[in-house]
């Protein structure tokens, strides 16, 4: 078999086919030449392994989470220019890009005491970073390139961690250097700690307290970074190749265009019957139906979500799979594509309208607040799908769309979500319409401005607070804890 393929012309057999009849055993994923290790990285991943085990908060959002980070941006940046690897400029850009949405999102956790948004940006973060280090796009597609990092953790350890002849010595010294630095360290700390008071009380303040739990979370954590840094300088050693733009189409034209004509005049249909409810449709539900505003909104507003979450699918798909190969294939595809784009917009919007009515009848909560923001975020990629039909080519499409989710991701950060909440839902109390004070207690230190300034009794409402406040260390240091403790000291007693 591989004799036949090798004399079989190079134009007919992709190159692909040809490297795994060459290579048999595991998946493609995994079939990849073993690259030398770096000259450095060992060293450069124990060092980041250590810095994220002694500033990362695993428990709370914090600073160190982002100092984390930037220490690894830098040692890879070091890596790179002392190893001369050199990338063309746009890739260089495109990974800058990737790199510092990492280090914005992350630095939410700076900021914003709350959890569920940490968790959210920390996320989004991993996936930047994986992508910023994967740099073009791969053979296995935007799934792969999003995990990648993870993925290749498994095989990289151990990778990192054989001895090459070269660069034993190297890392020798390296190691020597190390070790000759912590015995500075001890014994010269000890001394200065004792010879005056305020040094020593500014090494305390340095040092973390050490607890068994605390040092299960930072061997943890140093694991977790080794191995991301290894996986990293593996990626970086033996790339992927870059995705091959295939002209191959999935489906017969009859298919495509029936399946995208019916739903387009299924949503065509849809649009005109409902023109006088979609926007601002209070008085005709109560003239027609009988039903209350907030009612109507609650009946309707997940299954129009549903309907543009599979519309965005079999946009997706035909964007990818449709026949192009003529004219007339482009022509009708612009057409049926656009026609969707515009009606799946309007469909966007009714189910905001909606869910804006029900919060005003119900109030505002984390969820309804998340779902409107994955509703705008699914209309701007239609509005990117709109953009692709000149071309229709959509290769750029699926990284384009992970940028604006991590872009709406810092917006809701910067509007502080739980704070505008509580706004929100404060204002409604100042018209006579009831406030969940049960709801509002499990809101995290970002709600302490708004509710001392806007409630009498907000000693009593902020002590959950008060008693869920942890005293940060620096590396665990918080914009709004910092900002609770102080309103809190100036707060009255509650009664």
């Amino acid at each position: 078999m591989s004799e036949q393929v090798q004399n079989h012309p190079a134009h007919a057999v992709p190159p692909w086919v040809v490297r795994i009849v060459r290579q048999p055993g595991p998946r493609p994923l995994f079939e990849r030449a073993e690259a030398g290790v770096p000259v450095g990285a060992k060293v450069a991943a124990l060092t980041v392994a250590v810095v994220a085990a002694v500033v990362v908060p695993v428990d709370r959002p914090g600073i160190g989470w982002v100092l984390a980070l930037l220490v690894a941006a830098v040692v890879l940046l070091a890596c790179a220019r002392l190893s001369g690897a050199g990338e063309g400029k746009a890739r260089r850009w495109g990974q800058a890009g990737w790199a510092l949405l990492a280090i914005a999102l992350l630095a939410v956790g700076a900021l914003r005491a709350a959890e569920w948004l940490f968790v959210l940006c920390g996320l989004a973060a991993a996936v930047a970073a994986s992508l910023a280090v994967v740099g073009k796009r791969t053979v296995h597609g935007t799934t792969y390139d999003v995990l990648a990092v993870p993925l290749e953790a498994f095989r990289a350890v151990p990778w990192l961690l054989r001895r090459s002849p070269r660069s034993g010595r190297r890392q020798g010294r390296a190691l020597g250097a190390v070790l000759l630095s912590g015995l500075v360290l001890v014994v010269f700390l000890p001394l200065l700690i004792t010879s005056d008071p305020r040094f020593a009380e500014f090494v305390s303040g340095l040092v973390p307290e050490v607890r068994p739990g605390s040092a299960v979370q930072a061997a943890l954590v140093f694991g977790v970074g080794f191995a991301a840094m290894a996986a990293v300088f593996l990626i970086a050693a033996d790339p992927l190749p870059a995705r091959e733009n295939r002209t191959t189409t999935v489906g017969d034209r009859l298919s495509w265009t029936s399946s995208l004509g019916t739903l387009s005049v299924l949503f065509t249909a849809y649009v005109g019957v409902q023109a006088a409810a979609l926007f601002g449709g209070t008085d005709y539900v109560l003239r027609t139906d009988g039903l209350t505003s907030a009612d109507y909104a609650r009946g309707g507003f997940w299954q129009l979500c549903a309907c543009t979450v599979l519309t965005l699918g079999i946009v997706a798909a035909a964007l990818r799979w449709a026949p192009k190969a003529t004219r007339a294939d482009r022509t009708v595809l612009r057409a049926l594509l656009g026609a969707l784009t515009v009606l799946s917009l309007v469909v966007v919007l009714s189910a905001l309208s909606r869910m804006w009515t029900y919060q005003q009848a119900y109030g505002f909560t984390v969820l309804r607040l998340l779902v409107e923001v994955c509703e705008i975020w699914l209309g701007v990629v239609f509005v990117l799908i709109g953009a692709t039909l000149g071309t229709l080519r959509a290769n750029w499409l699926p990284r384009a769309a992970i940028a604006t989710a991590a872009l709406a991701l810092l917006g809701l950060a910067a509007a502080n979500p739980e704070s505008a909440i509580t706004t929100a839902n404060l204002d409604r109390a100042a018209q006579g319409k009831p406030l969940d004070l049960r709801y509002l207690r499990q809101f995290s230190a970002d709600v302490a401005p708004v509710v001392a300034e806007r409630r009498p009794d907000a000693a009593c409402l902020l002590r959950p607070i008060a008693r869920a406040l942890p005293d940060d260390s620096w590396p665990a240091w918080n914009l709004s804890r910092s900002r609770a403790r102080e309103i809190l000291r100036a707060q009255a007693p509650c009664e």
